[in-house]
């Protein structure tokens, strides 16, 4: 009977003996089989625990992802080619969510929708990673947009201005100038302590290039990631790529400091996710896109923010771009993303051609944030530039017909002309924002009235090198300060350098800009201080 005896010491050790290199994660792990694949859609069976953007491992190494949870099935897209994948073979879930490296690592650097590195200078360091799908933060973790978000683009600092954390979308025809209009507000962060993503959604893989090139060459690449998803990419690295870009952003946002992202362009990344949830065999609806086509871009831009103070007062501030066809700004995506953003940037196609860059449309175009994101010098200098335009453009149109205007007309359309001059601006040229205060006070003001529209930019050079050199303490103070401490003597110094300012006719001095006995200045000129009185009532 002694020979029955059970020794649990005994019966521990073998099963430790025989339990020697066995690897858990083997038994923690589900395992599902491919019932059929194509068009980069692999539709497979088991894994009831699998979760939606979950990174499924295929046999031959391929990743998929989880998009679609059915009863029976899930349909997976799969991040690369399915050769080498076949009906019937083994499919593991890794229970990792579709996540991308973050951190200062990734900047100087050209990823892809993976956030791995394809620029040829080696592994990412000093990154650390991050789901690419974060819920928003709510509405009590937001603070009013107040601090400018300086593009350097004089029309729109002036006129539409972008504050940090707000979502200003950029919207026009093919080649009108969109992508230049973000690429210049990168470039007018430098030294600005905030941190730039481009997302490059669907373009061509040299016009990328060149954008990196530009980057390089002007410094900014030591403050930017470019993420690229290229024409030549399957559709849904078209469709991660925001995402990506989006969280990159989002984890400066998070450790308190100030980040932009452009997005370009939104339209491709909505034609990849309408391939993809076709494939996938979901409904269409409207012009073929699924019915989940508006959530697809709000998800992504209400993660911009401007941070409350008790979560670190951190920013993201997002540019969409979406291009229309032949302006028609009332299509589907336009619509959604137009109701979704902080207003819009609208690029007018007749004004590009027409030699008016940017081709900014001030007609219908807005920032629902308003004077909020603008400094109290260039709300001054501002006055009634909005107004003045937007009157130019119907008198112009109304003296189209050859009919005779009266002074005050012809003043107003005068003024016009030269004020449309002083706004355009070459690319790849920011304009730093006290100078913008002095080249456009120099044009409420009435400065340029009698200069011939010609003369204008030549003007304007004279003027800001005038500053520069004789007045730079001057613009230091409206950098420090944000605002013109003696207001009188700012335009005394614009009157100075008008007065002497020799036109290409060679008439001499310009005339005086103000003149008191004449009926269409004084209208001119109570048109200007109108509003300046209202401003100064409201701040008050």
């Amino acid at each position: 009977m002694s020979d029955l005896t059970i020794n649990t010491a005994d019966i521990t050790a073998a099963l430790k003996k025989n339990l020697e290199g066995f690897d858990d994660s083997l038994a923690a792990s589900q395992v599902g089989r491919v019932l059929e694949v194509g068009d980069g859609i692999a539709r497979v069976s088991g894994l009831p625990e699998a979760a939606v953007n979950e990174m499924l491992e295929f046999e031959n190494g391929a990743i998929g992802l989880a998009l679609n949870l059915d009863e029976e099935s899930i349909g997976a897209v799969l991040l690369g080619s399915t050769d080498g994948i076949e009906e019937g073979q083994p499919v593991k879930s890794t229970g990792n969510i579709l996540s991308v490296p973050v951190g200062d690592g990734v900047l100087g650097r050209v990823v892809n929708s993976l956030g791995e590195p394809i620029d040829g200078k080696g592994p990412l360091t000093g990154t650390q990673t991050r789901r690419m799908e974060v819920q928003a933060p709510g509405i009590i973790g937001r603070q009013p947009v107040d601090t400018p978000m300086q593009t350097g683009i004089k029309a729109i600092d002036s006129l539409i201005p972008i504050g940090r954390g707000q979502r200003e979308l950029i919207i026009g025809d093919r080649k009108t100038g969109k992508t230049t209009i973000g690429i210049d507000c990168i470039l007018n962060q430098k030294g600005l302590g905030v941190k730039c993503i481009y997302v490059a959604i669907g373009q061509k893989a040299s016009t990328v290039a060149q954008i990196v090139a530009e980057l390089e060459e002007s410094g900014a690449m030591d403050y930017t990631v470019v993420v690229v998803a290229p024409a030549s990419d399957p559709a849904p690295f078209k469709y991660i790529a925001p995402y990506a870009g989006c969280a990159m952003g989002q984890h400066w946002m998070d450790n308190g400091e100030h980040a932009l992202v452009v997005y370009d362009d939104l339209s491709k990344q909505a034609e990849a996710y309408r391939q993809m949830s076709l494939l996938l065999r979901r409904p269409p609806g409207r012009e073929a896109y699924p019915g989940d086509v508006f959530y697809l871009h709000s998800r992504l831009l209400e993660r911009s923010a401007n941070l409350s103070d008790e979560l670190g007062a951190g920013s993201l501030t997002a540019l969409p771009i979406i291009e229309t066809k032949a302006g028609d700004v009332s299509a589907y995506i336009p619509t959604n993303v137009i109701s979704i953003t902080d207003g819009q940037i609208f690029l007018q196609d007749d004004l590009f051609k027409s030699g008016t860059r940017p081709a900014v449309d001030v007609g219908i175009s807005v920032s629902r944030v308003g004077s909020a994101a603008q400094i109290k010098a260039m709300k001054t200098a501002v006055g009634t530039l909005k107004s003045d335009l937007q009157q130019f453009r119907e008198l112009e149109a109304f003296a189209s017909f050859g009919s005779d205007l009266d002074p005050v007309s012809q003043a107003q359309l005068d003024r016009g002309y030269r004020l449309t001059e002083l706004l355009k601006q070459g690319i790849s040229s920011p304009m730093p924002v006290q100078e913008q205060v002095v080249v456009l006070m120099a044009g409420t003001r009435g400065y340029l009235d009698n200069i011939p529209v010609t003369d204008v930019l030549r003007f304007e050079s004279e003027l800001l090198e005038h500053f520069t050199t004789r007045h730079q303490a001057v613009l230091d103070d409206i950098v420090a300060s944000g605002k013109i401490a003696d207001e009188d003597g700012f335009e005394r110094m614009i009157k100075a350098f008008a007065d002497g300012f020799t036109t290409s006719d060679g008439s001499g001095p310009a005339p005086e800009a103000s003149d008191p006995g004449s009926a269409t200045t004084d209208m001119v000129d109570a048109d200007n201080t109108l509003p300046e009185e209202e401003i100064t009532a409201d701040e008050a």
